[in-house]
């Protein structure tokens, strides 16, 4: 079942590799990522866990792309697998005991071939070995038997992507090795960082390096594997200040320490190992690793891995826990780490899985088919369904309510009751007249005899003044509830299917804005002859509107306020001899200052001159006196009543004016925007033009079709789980 689970993110591997793989997928697949410098020793880790060399070796970066190796174990024909079966216990838990060890005994070496013709490679190698292979996944079918091929192969497959130039690519190359001599095992080997270029490689390939490394262990799925050499400050080791870099606590990585037996004679890792200097959770493991003379000298793997065993348990400083050192110890404890942490993560995969396929397949379904129906068709489907939504989203019916904001129909309403409202509400029929100009018209309007009372013509004059104010911000509105019917154009053509036939989407946003602008002309007209109705009749018989009485009784109070009685605290009645208004009375009685009323300045004592001489009297006559006491009074009630029918009017205004575009605009686009669409673009002669499927869409299509259908087997892998 163990061995299964690694199968399954192998074969998901697989699947997903043709999006890119890595860091590329969307599916964050659990995996071994193997960081570390050029000189850590990183290559060497890895043969020593499969067992052959097949890796690239050189100066300078020798892996320049991304490698996927899947180790599967493969146990050899006739062989009894409990046999070999090993348990221990480390930090992380209990070792399976259905892994295979790996075997470095004198007699191990001797394979089990059939035909009993195997043939050594210098190298370790076998030439005609059926126990071992490796398959490349852009190779399907081919077995490589010959590990100095699968070497050679990655080499060829890197120089075609990346060329001859050292360059680096994020694509990586997938290896599955068989073997009976491995423990099933995912690990991803990823180029070896570096700090300076070397030949032509790019100035920047520090960065580049690091950056894809990045994209890499900062996946939360990723378990990072930090090679490292032992002989070196750890603190200055490149693998490990990448790793913690994403995880800084150290909770998903594991650390390697190679190059243990070139350490300065009576130095060792044991702080390091007790997790005493860069504390990981996962631990670190010593390893030693073939030199490169051992190399040039052709020693196997093999004898390597007999001598890695042999120094551990007879250094003075390791011999105690020689159990939880060496590259075997190494193998085993990935593949548990590895176990485990599919264990943990193949709900989630599971979920992400289906939520990504049901994104592409529902943005698949959005695009439309690939084959595309008659062009008439097209227009009319479009049409009908740009009609809909215009209408679902005016009256609330929208597929998609949003709770986040106002939209549609609801964005309309707040224009009329609260902008509109308020705009009009905060008009003030005497921001813009003043007393003076209220006594001219009063004079204006009474002709060549002065009036006795209050004249109605006055009052029509300026209260019709004030109601045109209405008309600018009614215009104003309509103004607005046009750019809020475009917004809402824009909402809808911004959906995916609409951006499959451009031309057609275009040429319905042009012709719906054409008919929205021809519609305002004569909602406009309306909106200006209803405030030209207010203007031409004004209703004095308005019930809501101040009575002449009312009015005047409201001045009289205000400028001659009721004078206080006293009142005596004795007997309650009230006291004789009260002070009298004399100025008033004055007033009242008809004694008039000669520098009060409308024409007191040109009567005024200083011109009596030109008075006696009939002088013309000037071109411009303005008031230049102070009002008088009937003056003041007329102009108060003249205030009051224009106050009084203003509001009316307001209340009306604020009514009226949104009803009347609602007809005029609203409506009318609502019930006739389609066969507006229709007469004007079904019978196109250009139809042809218009239903033209756009290049992206059509790129698109392809990639989500692709998408689904590595999804879909990939969500059949995970099923079987």
């Amino acid at each position: 079942m163990d061995e299964h689970l690694i199968s399954t993110i192998n074969k998901l591997q697989d699947a997903l590799a043709p999006l890119g793989g890595g860091s590329q997928s969307p599916i964050d697949l659990p995996q071994i990522t193997v960081v570390g410098s050029q000189s850590s020793g990183k290559s060497s880790v890895l043969e020593n866990i499969v067992g052959r060399d097949f890796l690239p070796r050189g100066t300078g970066i020798v892996t320049r792309r991304p490698l996927v190796l899947q180790l599967i174990n493969r146990r050899a024909h006739g062989s009894n697998p409990s046999s070999n079966t090993t348990k221990t216990n480390d930090s992380a838990g209990s070792v399976t005991n259905e892994l295979l060890d790996l075997d470095i005994s004198d007699n191990s070496g001797e394979k089990k071939v059939e035909n009993k013709k195997e043939i050594e490679h210098p190298h370790g190698q076998s030439e005609d070995n059926k126990e071992e292979w490796g398959e490349f996944l852009h190779i399907p079918g081919k077995k490589f038997y010959n590990f100095d091929e699968i070497r050679q192969e990655i080499v060829r497959e890197t120089d075609k992507v990346t060329g001859a130039n050292s360059g680096i690519s994020s694509v990586p190359i997938n290896l599955r090795i068989y073997s009976p001599h491995v423990l099933t095992l995912t690990l991803v080997d990823l180029p070896g960082l570096t700090k300076v270029p070397v030949g032509d490689q790019p100035v920047d390939i520090e960065k580049q390096i690091k950056d894809m490394l990045l994209k890499y262990i900062s996946k939360p799925n990723a378990i990072i594997l930090s090679v490292n050499a032992a002989n070196t400050d750890l603190a200055n080791s490149d693998g490990l200040k990448l790793a913690r870099e994403v995880d800084p606590e150290g909770t998903r990585t594991i650390g390697v320490l190679t190059k243990v037996d070139l350490m300065d004679q009576g130095t060792d890792v044991i702080d390091i190992l007790a997790g005493r200097v860069i504390p990981l959770r996962y631990g670190y493991i010593p390893v030693i690793n073939r030199g490169q003379k051992d190399i040039e000298h052709k020693k196997t793997i093999r004898d390597a891995l007999k001598d890695e065993k042999e120094f551990f348990e007879s250094h003075s400083s390791y011999s105690s826990k020689a159990q939880y050192c060496g590259t075997p110890y190494l193998a085993k404890k990935l593949n548990s780490i590895l176990l485990h942490h599919i264990r943990q993560t193949l709900p989630d995969i599971k979920g992400k899985i289906e939520a990504t396929l049901k994104k592409f397949q529902q943005e698949l379904m959005n695009l439309g088919p690939e084959t595309m129906d008659s062009a008439s068709s097209v227009v009319l489907s479009m049409i009908t369904d740009f009609s809909n939504e215009y209408n679902g989203i005016l009256d609330g019916e929208a597929k998609e309510i949003s709770s986040q904001e106002l939209s549609g129909g609801a964005r309309i309403s707040f224009v009329f009751h609260e902008v509109f409202k308020n705009g009009v509400d905060s008009l003030d029929p005497f921001d813009q007249i003043k007393d003076s100009d209220i006594r001219t018209i009063m004079y204006n309007s009474s002709g060549s005899a002065p009036s006795l009372f209050v004249g109605t013509e006055a009052f029509e004059v300026l209260v019709k003044q004030q109601i045109k104010r209405f008309e600018e911000p009614a215009v104003r509105l309509i103004n607005l509830v046009f750019d809020e019917l475009v917004r809402m154009l824009k909402q809808i053509v911004s959906q995916t299917k609409y951006s499959r036939y451009p031309a057609l989407r275009d040429a319905i946003s042009n012709q719906f804005i054409d008919f929205l602008k021809s519609s305002m002309i004569p909602t406009n007209q309306f909106v200006v002859d209803i405030i030209e109705a207010e203007q031409t009749y004004i209703n004095t018989a308005h019930p809501d509107l101040l009575k002449g009485s009312q009015a005047m009784a409201m001045v009289q109070e205000k400028l001659h306020p009721t004078p206080q009685v006293a009142v005596d605290p004795k007997t309650g009645k009230p006291l004789s001899n009260q002070p009298t208004n004399t100025a008033v009375n004055k007033n009242m009685n008809g004694s008039v200052d000669e520098k009060s009323g409308f024409f007191g300045g040109f009567f005024s004592s200083k011109n009596k001159k030109k008075l006696a001489a009939l002088e013309s009297p000037p071109p411009v006559l303005k008031a230049t006196g102070q009002m008088t006491e009937r003056e003041n009074m007329e102009t108060e009630i003249i205030k009051l009543l224009i106050n009084s029918y203003f509001n009316i009017v307001k209340r009306t205004i604020a009514d009226i004016i949104p009803k009347s575009i609602m007809l005029k605009l609203i409506v009318k686009s609502k019930t006739d925007i389609q066969k507006v669409l229709l007469e004007r673009l079904y019978g196109n002669q250009d139809i042809e033009d218009l239903t033209k499927e756009n290049d992206i869409t059509i790129q698109r299509r392809k990639e989500c079709k692709r998408m689904v259908e590595i999804l879909n087997n990939a969500s059949q892998i995970v099923s079987s789980v």
